[in-house]
């Protein structure tokens, strides 16, 4: 499978380049860039053959059968479709778009393609989602979930700090907070009411959001990309139940190390880790495959949709309002 670059970011390095060194079936064959310099000093770097100087041209290469697209929030919903359209596969970064209108666009025409479309969760393909996923039902009725994720983004010129760009710490770094709580708990949740620290408006430094669960789980979701003193970095995520627990720290990033600790409704503990490569190596393993055998994508379609909708329903309740409207 020959794989473009759309944009020249910092994260396409260790969410493609990496991993596909090690992939014998996925080669990196192009890349495009708005700065054709900055384009072409990429592919010298990371020895990509091809380098195009604006993204039309890219998604029109017939001898591309996929594309990453890892430029800013704002821009994925308009080349999702467009790559969908060139008949290329789609691996989007989270979060999957601007909002839950675009998203549900997305997938429509993913659907009606028959191109895969699938966002980035990177966490969900690491060998530790599956343990956690079996380990909720195993620790008896889940009454409380805590979530949480501090990252400092301090260059302010960033596209996290600009509003255009549909940044935000909900949109980056808390994405992955309410992620995991709806693949863990496998529900939908309500949004109960969210606070947020305002870097300039319309953009969150921080977020905090209270979820309220069908299955009467209550849940808590904080993030930052300032993080304080009180608030420091790191993430982790903590599951109470009537007859156990889970607690991992470092769910984002298990391959760089990671605890996990569980007590399970028959008393068994667990104190320790699960092996695995790193989580982009997983995943880009986990797209290939998806697309070889015409597999439903775990984190596409329905999953991308509900996850804006939750991200949407934080920044009405922060009063911040949705990204892109």
């Amino acid at each position: 499978m020959k794989i473009g670059i759309l944009g020249a970011s910092r994260i396409a390095p260790k969410a493609i380049i990496e991993p596909a060194k090690d992939l014998d079936e996925i080669e990196v064959a192009a890349v495009a860039a708005r700065d054709v310099k900055r384009a072409k000093e990429f592919a010298d770097k990371y020895n990509i053959a091809t380098v195009y100087n604006d993204y039309e041209t890219l998604i029109k290469d017939p001898n591309l059968d996929a594309i990453y697209i890892g430029l800013p929030p704002s821009l994925h919903y308009q080349w999702s479709i467009a790559a969908l359209e060139s008949q290329l596969h789609v691996l989007v970064e989270k979060p999957f778009s601007s909002n839950a209108i675009e998203a549900k666009k997305m997938v429509a025409v993913s659907e009606h393609s028959g191109y895969k479309l699938i966002e980035a969760f990177h966490w969900r393909f690491h060998p530790l989602s599956s343990t956690l996923i079996e380990l909720c039902t195993q620790i008896g009725t889940i009454k409380k979930a805590d979530t949480y994720f501090n990252a400092l983004i301090n260059n302010k010129s960033d596209i996290r700090y600009q509003l255009d760009l549909s940044g935000g710490a909900t949109m980056d770094i808390g994405c992955y907070p309410i992620h995991w709580l709806r693949t863990l708990l496998q529900q939908q949740p309500k949004v109960l009411e969210a606070s947020c620290e305002q870097y300039s408006p319309g953009i969150d430094a921080a977020m905090e959001a209270k979820f309220e669960f069908p299955s009467g789980i209550s849940a808590t979701m904080q993030c930052a990309m300032t993080p304080q003193p009180s608030s420091p970095l790191g993430s982790y995520i903590h599951i109470e139940a009537d007859q156990g627990y889970i607690k991992v720290d470092n769910p984002i990033a298990p391959h760089n190390g990671h605890r996990l600790q569980a007590k399970l409704a028959d008393g068994t503990e667990f104190d320790g880790s699960i092996e695995g490569k790193t989580t982009y190596w997983h995943q880009l393993k986990a797209f290939f495959d998806i697309v070889q055998n015409n597999q439903p994508p775990i984190t596409g379609g329905l999953d991308a949709i509900e996850n804006m909708q939750v991200i949407d329903e934080i920044y009405i309740a922060s009063g911040l309002g949705i990204r892109g409207m």
